[in-house]
Order: structure tokens, then sequence, then C-alpha cells
């Protein structure tokens, strides 16, 4: 039971509210990567499915056999775009990874279940394809920041063999959440998010990572030091629900708010990026984590449906 006002919600929960120059911020992030998206060779706008919305971008390795980083965007499941996000690309293909950004239809034309479909499928298409761009499907990692981060950590609970025969139950070895949403309740009190999220009490808690029983995968999560209590007090709830083994990192990232924490994922000194290359095997003398199976909590079933079809979304 919520024990707040909505007013209080809304300002623990809307970033851009807290953050006055968030307008400067995004447009950096979008002056930045269609930057990164004239320098670097790449494969823009490759479909994974046969819905709207449904594309990726990639960005090959230099080298053969190497890992793959999937990067999913963040903005509360019905904002921005892969192509905003570009940026987060270049630092780890030049450490020797395979970047993808994939993108998803957004709320409220869709449901957030919808877009976690999306996802597996999305990654589906990684595994299957990844070889043909240099990669090696044995390794893949997933990042998200904010929603993303709730997508990336969501995806270490799924059941990949039952997704399809030809899939691995291994597919996903670890995920890095960056200022992740891992219990969606609240969400459903914010009312400049409840609108358009359409969350019930029992979608809320069957879509919260929190809630799941703790996988066998490995979970790196990180939020700003500057962020709201509310941020705070999911990145801690992830760490105490899944336990050390499942969350070996859980780390606050000093002075950085909501917004320019992503930007360290990006910067190759910061020590968000070098947990993420350690992830990828790509550290210093570190191997990448091999996850086996997983289970997702009962009720929730993370299987693409054959009648669920992606609806063209806007931002």
């Amino acid at each position: 039971m919520h024990r707040h006002p909505p007013s209080w919600y809304d300002h623990q929960y809307n970033n851009r509210g807290r953050i006055p120059e968030h307008p400067e911020i995004l447009r950096d992030w979008a002056d930045r990567s269609a930057l990164a998206r004239q320098q670097m060779p790449g494969h823009l706008d490759l479909p994974y499915g046969d819905g709207e919305g449904e594309t990726l971008d990639l960005f090959p390795a230099r080298r053969r056999k190497a890992p793959v980083l999937v990067y999913i965007h963040g903005g509360y499941w019905r904002a921005l775009d892969k192509r905003d996000h570009s940026f987060v690309a270049p630092p780890f293909v030049a450490a020797g990874a395979l970047v993808v950004l994939p993108n998803y239809a957004l709320c409220p034309a869709v449901s957030i279940e919808h877009i976690v479909l999306q996802m597996v499928r999305a990654l589906a298409w990684v595994h299957r394809n990844a070889a043909r761009f240099g990669g090696d499907p044995q390794r893949i990692v997933v990042a998200g920041h904010s929603a993303g981060g709730h997508l990336a950590t969501l995806l270490l609970n799924c059941r990949w063999a039952d997704v399809a025969p030809d899939l691995p139950a291994q597919l996903v070895c670890a995920a890095l959440s960056v200022s992740g949403v891992f219990d969606l309740e609240p969400l459903r009190h914010a009312p400049f998010l409840a609108g358009d999220l359409r969350l019930t009490r029992a979608s809320a808690r069957r879509l919260s990572p929190a809630f799941m029983p703790a996988p066998t995968g490995v979970l790196h999560a990180l939020v700003g030091g500057d962020e709201s209590e509310e941020f705070l007090r999911q990145h801690r709830l992830i760490a105490n629900a899944w336990g050390r083994r499942a969350v070996p990192v859980c780390e606050t990232v000093p002075g950085c708010h909501h917004m320019n924490v992503l930007q360290q994922l990006a910067h190759p000194a910061a020590r968000l990026h070098q947990l993420g290359l350690n992830l990828l095997g790509l550290g210093g003398g570190s191997t990448p984590a091999v996850m086996p199976e997983i289970v997702p909590e009962p009720g929730l079933d993370l299987r693409p449906s054959a009648r669920s079809q992606p609806v063209r979304s806007t931002n």
C-alpha cells in the first residue's frame, strides 16, 4: 500500500523535472550519437521482427569472435529512441566489442509487457545473427539505463530455451543496469506516468524484477549518488532481494544524477565503463560471466506471442 500523496511520487520519479539542464543533456546525447554514426561503420535499422519499431542498430567489432553488448535505452518505456544513444557504442567498439542498440514500441501505444517481449525477440535475433557481424553468440551482455535497466535486468529471468528450440538456456551472460527500476508499483501512483503506463497492481508486480526469484546470472547495478530517494531505494531493493551472489556489484556513482550518470558508461576511464568491459571479458584480466538456466516468476511468460503485434510509436 502506497503511503504518499501523488505529488510525492511525481517529485521522486520525474527526473526531467528534477534536472533543469535536461534539454541540454538530451541535445548533447543526440549530437554525440549523430557523430558516432557518422564516424563508425555500422548497420542501421536492421529489422529484428516484422512489426513497427522492431529495428536495431549494430556496430561491428574490429575483430572476430567479439563479445556482444546489447544496450537498451531508457525513457520510462514511453520516450526516446536508439538513435539518441549511439554515443554509448564507440568506446566499447574500440575496446573490442560488437555493440547493438535495439528499438522498441512506446507506451501508451503498447504495454510494458509488450516491450519486454520485443526485447526477447531482439536478443533472439542477436544470438542468431551475431556471428555474421563478427560477434560471439556465446558472449552476450545486456545493459540499459533507467527503463532500459529494468528491461536488461528482466532479461536475466527469461527461459530462453522455451522461447525457441534453437536458443540456448545461457543466451545472456550478464546484465548491467544503470539507474534501473526494479519495483514498478510506485509508478502507478505518479500522475505524470500512470496514464501512459497503464499498470495494474498485478502487472506491476509481475513485471518487477525485485519480486522474482534471484536468477543464476549476474547483475551489476549502479545508480547516481545524487538521485532521488526512490531511485536509491530501488537500487538497494534489487541487491537485498537477489543477494550478493546474483548482484555482486551494487554501487552509487558519486556526484551524478539520473541523466549524467549514463555518460559514465561511455567514458573509458570511468568505473561504470570498466565494469561493462569486465562483464564482456575485455577488462584487465577478467572473464565474462557465464549464466546457467534462469527461471522467471510464475505467471510471467517471456515467450513472444504470435498474437502480439508491435505498434508504431511516436516520441
